[in-house]
């Protein structure tokens, strides 16, 4: 039986009818009324939404209706109690799409006010319709020339890094909050032992057969299925290079684009990335950050030819980029030819409300965006299997400089790799992971609220990744609180480590910790939280 629910507005003379039973077939969002106009409707047809969950069809819905300008800029949106009235759906089902909305930066919210649609228009043309299209019909050329060998470098280093180096191997501390670190019990390691005797077993040639230099076309399907299901993300296999680890592929893209180009990292930002470019010899300048990540400014003043960014959780503040932002600077790289964007999304994975946040490869339409992932965060640090994608246009150039380069990652890792994702295990190790690290964070975080410091410190960030800040108000000055962390057997580090830019307010950066929570057992919990408190105390 089929049961109608008939709205009347007192702008328009129409009646709109909404049918349904069990399932929403027609949602309804009323526009802001005008006392000068007439009301507008817009109707979002439910009837094919596939395997998406209500509040994912309202999130793309809207989405998608803010990108076309038929919600404009500082328009108000319904109250997330009244669009779930108006819609005969749940108010948790609105507040997640909310949510969504929110963390991607298409609205915006104001305390006691409501939700309004965040200006995102830049200037760029965003339509990538057409792109994935032409992507997915492409047809990847071969070609092969000679280039000099990339010059190697080696990096000092310092006592204090060799000191801390040797606490972790013999165990001298409880606790480790300054790396990504997998508990062993989480390891998949029955069925990876049972994926290496199928691999063993059934492509005994392959495993005897030299990769092309981009990696096992096997795995390379396998990651662009993963990331068309995963990151909306429309990829040939051919565009994926796989390679043993983040570092090395730097060093390919650095020989790929030029030795006479200037990077620019993000300031704070992850100080290996900067490292690796000073270790290669090329030109490199801190970029500064606000709130919404890097400022465009500074990106011209610098001349920037290469912006090196981590988008979806920047390390170490947290911060999510705004959606504004993102097209602000694939408008930037699209004012020049040589411009291009290095997209690491090291961790998107494992954001742990809501969806993952889109990448801005899937979002470029121009093809300037250079995509990084790794395995090593989902999997185990020791699983040294990385990958980039290449937009369609350095692919060409990647396949006639670089392609005399062997694929550093061995046949046998490869395969069982590509198994992994292909049988769905890497999906159901991603759930049961997301699910322990959320776990483990709400326990950490309860512990800390609950304790003796709970006015002497402000939890933030803690949604985007597998780390969240935590502000101390005290009068030790961060050095301090790193030795009295390690004399108690915690290892930790501060915001303030990663600041490089004189020109910032220290005080703004000072007694911030970096809670790395990846390497806590459910047995630690306790204790570690004590650490944490003990710490300003």
């Amino acid at each position: 039986m089929n049961h109608y629910v008939i709205f009347f507005t007192f702008s328009i003379h129409k009646i709109i009818i909404v049918s349904g039973y069990k399932k929403i077939v027609k949602i309804n969002i009323f526009k802001k009324v005008s006392l000068k106009g007439l009301t507008d409707m817009l109707t979002y047809s439910f009837a094919d939404i596939g395997s998406d969950s209500l509040y994912e069809h309202l999130y793309k819905c809207i989405k998608n209706d803010i990108k076309k300008g038929v919600l404009e800029k500082n328009e108000k949106l319904p109250s997330k109690r009244s669009l779930a009235k108006n819609l005969g759906i749940s108010v948790i089902t609105v507040e997640n799409a909310y949510a969504q909305l929110l963390a991607e930066g298409y609205i915006y919210s104001i305390a006691k006010k409501g939700y309004y649609v965040s200006d995102i228009k830049s200037g760029y043309i965003w339509d990538s319709s057409a792109m994935e299209n032409e992507r997915e019909k492409t047809s990847i050329k071969n070609g092969v020339e000679h280039i000099n060998l990339v010059k190697e470098k080696m990096c000092d280093r310092i006592d204090e890094e060799f000191a801390i180096s040797q606490a972790r191997t013999e165990g001298r501390y409880i606790a480790d909050f300054t790396k990504n670190r997998m508990i062993s019990d989480m390891f998949p390691f029955t069925i990876w032992t049972k994926l290496i005797r199928q691999v063993l077993s059934e492509q005994q040639n392959a495993l005897m057969t030299n990769p092309p230099s981009g990696g096992a076309m096997e795995l390379r399907r396998a990651i662009a299925k993963h990331l068309k299901e995963f990151r909306g993300m429309i990829v040939a296999p051919e565009q994926i290079i796989v390679g043993a680890g983040t570092e090395y592929l730097y060093g390919l893209i650095i020989q790929l684009l030029g030795m006479d180009k200037k990077y620019g990292v993000e300031d704070p930002g992850y100080d290996k990335i900067s490292k690796i470019y000073r270790c290669h010899g090329v030109k490199q300048d801190y970029i500064g950050m606000d709130e919404y990540g890097v400022i465009p400014s500074q990106i011209s003043e610098k001349k920037i030819d290469i912006l090196h960014i981590t988008p979806s959780h920047h390390f170490p503040t947290g911060i999510v980029m705004p959606i504004s932002r993102r097209y602000e600077l694939l408008g930037w790289a699209n004012q020049d030819e040589e411009r291009y964007i290095i997209e690491d999304d090291y961790d998107s994975e494992f954001r742990l409300q809501g969806k993952p946040i889109p990448s801005l490869f899937s979002i470029d339409a121009t093809d300037k965006v250079i995509y990084f992932n790794t395995f090593t965060k989902s999997l185990a640090a020791t699983i040294r299997i990385s990958y980039m994608v290449l937009p369609l246009p350095l692919l060409e150039r990647f396949k006639s400089t670089l392609g005399f380069y062997a694929c550093t990652v061995s046949n046998f890792e490869q395969y069982t790799l590509a198994h992994f994702i292909k049988e769905g295990y890497l999906d159901k190790h991603i759930n049961r992971m997301r699910n322990h690290y959320r776990d483990i964070r709400d326990e950490l975080i309860s512990r800390l609220m609950d304790s003796l410091i709970k006015n002497r410190i402000h939890i933030y960030e803690e949604d985007s990744g597998l780390h969240f800040l935590l502000k101390y108000d005290t009068e030790y000055t961060d050095e301090e609180l790193k030795k009295r962390a390690y004399n108690n057997g915690l290892m930790i580090s501060f915001l303030s480590d990663y600041i490089t830019n004189n020109s910032y307010n220290k005080a703004d950066y000072e007694h911030i910790a970096i809670v790395n929570y990846s390497g806590i057992t459910d047995s630690d919990i306790a204790r570690t939280a004590q650490l944490l408190i003990d710490v300003c105390i």
